[in-house]
């Protein structure tokens, strides 16, 4: 069976079984702050586990695409070493939420093993949950006696707690699990070792392919269990490991899930798979991450220095580092793969067809960027390793060209190694660890456990209607945070508080009480489908009543951005062409920022036209058209847009303004001319074929010309109330460019002159020509001045010091032959001289430069230049 084939054969098989087969969720998470990424199949159900929404189906089925690199779930380090650890991976799962149970799972889960694909019984094993004492929890006697119809006793295995008690996180819904494993050794390998012994001993031949989670308990802040109102069933079945027993592999790598990527990598690189273990991992790496770095850039995240972008380029230049050091390929090269993932992966997830293009942009600029920075730390090691007292390199300094410059450990290692240098990596280890605990510190949150009020579950938002009603809080919690210290979040009945999401903030407000006491809500999130207020204190009174007010100013001109946002998107799409598309935005009340597809800089003169769009849109006074919980399908079909690597129900909202009608759950103004005017304030590249627009609109932009005409004012006072004040700018321009060049001609006359009487200072020093003198010079003409008196004196050493606008500047100039003779590096001496500046600098062995902020001690730093030659 192909993949392609293995993947349909398990939709079909749960659709008879009465399942709704559900498309993948996208792999970056927008709507859950717990997490960054899809890392198992039920992160999409999370919120009919705890309770927060009813399911439109109980028994649900799909393939989930999967990303594990952070946090508890991490299999990167892995990934390459082995052959079935990845980063993406594809989750076949089953779900029932209050349905069937242990019984109908079990007895599904052999049905399509043994009777469907085929898959020998005598190779499967099983784990049950042994239990544990110490929570009080009983061996799962139940799946036992059900796995018994099926399975002989000796390959029912009991797992502890580590292997068989599944949980959600810290806190929320969990249970035993039951585990499916199967041995795909050989019959000479078998008959040697019971494959009963290797069972979740990290064997590659004897690995897990499907994971069965009865959830019957929630754990509690605590750390106690209760029982759950309704039990569910939650499966996960590695497709690529099913992929190797069915198609009879060793290796995941082996079945066509990976094996056209090899191929290509292999043509691409001129290397072979399967002849030199380091080519072998390289190439896995690749393959793999590829992967993971494609489906996120198809799924809205791209690359960057934050959050889940800094993880996927973390992933990416994981794998251009192996191609650099372990293929020898120092050009951007992995683009070129993506044509032949979205040939064998396209047809299942088509968001890989419709994003390609962005995908190989985006790819290739990454490449590019992370190559010369490769290059920049190359140098910078090789001045590491110049300025060396010892074989051993200093953990410290090769953490800081890790973490400052994103130049791979390993590398730097590796590098050492062939040099002969050896690395401290205990002290590159403490280091990463101190970053580490600082980062985990700062983003730990202690969430304590809801305290339930009343049980209304359906929380209404009423926002879009009015900005004040009557509410109840149904439950709430305490969170703590090192960034924002105690807080708590409150659910209600209803609420008119527009909770975070599409790139809009959420509402902040206040809960007035009967007795006149005032609770601010200073934000508002969704996580698990609920809406969360979170505010600084607690009401005296909880059961009370509270009147909910929204800040109505914040919201307004949240709304008068969001709406410019559409207007914004209608104008792109109108005067750069149909190919624009939103790849992201922020609104926030002050200005709105967003991303769209584009394959060149915005020219003025367009971006003026775009804003004379968009403004001319507001002085129509379109009314706002808006539909609630139409189909999707129906949307599209009437011209909605949908937004990129946003995942949308069966039912959504559409937002019209004339012409322009998005799907948008936001909110917006009544008119168009409620926004007053709209201002590009900037426009940039985000990444290859991705530019930004920021601009603000409303008081912001009444604002902006209150400066404006303020700052007029000021230039005209300044030149003397010119009636022509552009004229009398370009005047000054003009005669500062003469002044500069009088002043450019003034300085090489100068140089010459110096040069004359610097030559009969120089003296002889151990058979070394030496000066050693401060200059009235700025950097350019001391540059400028060594190279050329080093052009008449050879075996010369020259140190010269410069304070420029009170800094200090060292220029050290040794030529060439002397340096190679001597062993001497103007690098390394500036360096070390630089401490009397209190400063530092670097550079080549012939020539460097330091600058410091101590100008006073540039007497000292040439002082001490003739120590290096006596």
């Amino acid at each position: 069976m192909t993949a392609s084939e293995i993947r349909s054969r398990f939709l079909t098989f749960f659709e008879s079984k009465s399942h709704a087969i559900v498309s993948s969720a996208p792999m970056v998470i927008k709507d859950d702050p717990t997490l960054m990424f899809t890392n198992a199949g039920m992160n999409q159900f999370k919120e009919y586990f705890l309770g927060n929404s009813e399911p439109k189906n109980n028994r649900v089925a799909d393939t989930q695409k999967c990303l594990r690199v952070s946090g508890k779930h991490n299999d990167l380090e892995e990934v390459g070493m082995d052959t079935y650890h990845h980063t993406m991976f594809e989750m076949l799962g089953n779900w029932s939420f209050g349905d069937y149970f242990k019984k109908e799972a079990i007895d599904w889960a052999w049905e399509l093993l043994t009777d469907i694909y085929g898959i020998d019984k005598d190779i499967l094993y099983v784990t049950i949950f042994e239990g544990d004492e110490a929570e009080g929890l009983e061996r799962d006697t139940e799946a036992f006696e059900r796995w018994k119809k099926y399975v002989p006793e000796e390959r029912i295995l009991n797992g502890n707690k580590k292997d068989n008690f599944w949980e959600m996180g810290e806190q929320g819904p969990c249970g035993p699990s039951s585990e499916i494993h199967v041995d795909i050794r050989s019959a000479e390998e078998k008959a040697k070792v019971s494959g009963a012994s290797l069972v979740n001993m990290d064997h590659p031949q004897v690995v897990e392919i499907w994971n069965l989670v009865f959830m019957q308990f929630n754990r509690k802040a605590d750390g106690s269990l209760e029982k759950l109102p309704a039990q569910h069933v939650d499966t996960g079945m590695g497709f690529e490991r099913l992929c190797m027993v069915l198609q009879n592999k060793q290796s995941n790598y082996d079945t066509d899930v990976f094996t056209p990527l090899i191929r290509e990598i292999e043509a691409v690189t001129k290397s072979k798979y399967g002849k030199e273990e380091k080519t072998d991992i390289a190439i896995r790496v690749i393959a793999d991450h590829l992967r993971a770095v494609a489906f996120s850039i198809a799924d809205g995240q791209l690359p960057s220095n934050t959050g889940a972008g800094y993880v996927i380029r973390r992933i990416l230049r994981r794998a251009i580092r192996y191609g650099f050091t372990f293929l020898n390929t120092k050009e951007p090269f992995i683009y070129k793969l993506i044509p032949t993932l979205v040939k064998e992966m396209g047809k299942a997830f088509p968001e890989l067809l419709s994003e390609k293009n962005l995908i190989e942009n985006v790819i290739r600029e990454e490449e590019n960027s992370f190559l010369r920075t490769l290059d920049q730390g190359l140098v910078l090691l090789e001045n590491m390793i110049s300025a060396a007292n010892s074989k051993s390199i200093s953990g410290k300094k090769a953490f800081e060209l890790y973490d400052t410059f994103g130049f791979p450990i390993d590398l730097t290692a590796l590098i050492l190694r062939e040099r002969g240098f050896s690395l401290n990596e205990s002290e590159f280890e403490a280091e990463l660890q101190k970053q580490k605990d600082r980062s985990r510190a700062a983003t730990k949150v202690e969430t304590g456990d809801w305290v339930t009020l009343q049980d209304d579950w359906e929380e209404e938002f009423v926002g879009y209607d009015t900005l004040e009603t009557q509410v109840k809080i149904t439950r709430y919690r305490k969170v703590e945070s090192k960034k924002e210290g105690e807080l708590y979040q409150l659910v209600f009945n209803l609420t008119p508080f527009y909770p975070e999401g599409g790139g809009q903030v959420g509402d902040k407000g206040y809960l007035e009480a009967p007795n006149g006491e005032v609770v601010y809500i200073v934000n508002t999130k969704k996580e698990n489908n609920l809406i969360i207020h979170f505010a600084k204190s607690l009401p005296r009174n909880p059961g009370d009543t509270f009147k909910a007010v929204v800040d109505s100013t914040q919201r307004f001109r949240t709304a008068s951005n969001h709406t410019a946002t559409h207007l914004l998107h209608q104008a792109l799409r109108n005067i750069l062409g149909e190919h624009v598309t939103q790849k992201g935005s922020m609104v926030h009340s002050r200005n709105l920022r967003f991303d769209f597809s584009h394959f060149a800089k915005v020219s003025d003169e367009e971006l003026k036209q775009v804003e004379d769009f968009v403004n001319a849109r507001i002085r129509e006074g379109i009314a706002l058209e808006e539909r609630r919980n139409i189909p999707y399908q129906q949307a599209i079909d009437e011209g909605a847009i949908a937004l990129f690597g946003e995942k949308y129900g069966d039912s959504v909202r559409a937002v019209k303004f004339g012409k322009s009608m998005e799907l948008c759950g936001g909110t917006h103004v009544d008119t168009t001319s409620d926004i007053w005017h709209f201002i590009i304030t900037s426009e940039g590249a985000v990444a290859s074929g991705i530019r930004r627009i920021e601009a603000i609109t409303g008081d912001a932009a009444k604002q902006y010309f209150i400066d404006r005409s303020e700052s007029y004012t000021e230039v005209q006072k300044a030149l003397n109330n010119a009636q022509d004040p552009v004229k009398a700018v370009q005047n000054l321009q003009e005669e500062n460019t003469a002044l500069q060049k009088q002043i450019q001609q003034l300085l090489k006359d100068k140089t010459k002159n110096i040069k004359g009487e610097l030559l009969l200072e120089i003296s002889e020093m151990s058979g070394v020509n030496f000066l050693a003198k401060k200059l009235d010079l700025d950097a350019g003409a001391l540059k400028d001045l060594a190279f050329e008196i080093g052009g008449e004196k050879e075996n010369l050493f020259l140190l010269f010091g410069s304070e420029i606008d009170g800094k200090a500047l060292l220029t050290c100039y040794i030529s060439k032959d002397l340096a190679a003779q001597k062993a001497l590096n103007a690098g390394t001496i500036v360096r070390e001289l630089g401490k009397y500046i209190q400063g530092g600098g670097g550079g080549q062995p012939f020539f460097a430069t330091a600058g410091g902020k101590k100008p006073e001690g540039i007497d000292e730093a040439l002082a001490k230049a003739s120590d290096y030659i006596e």
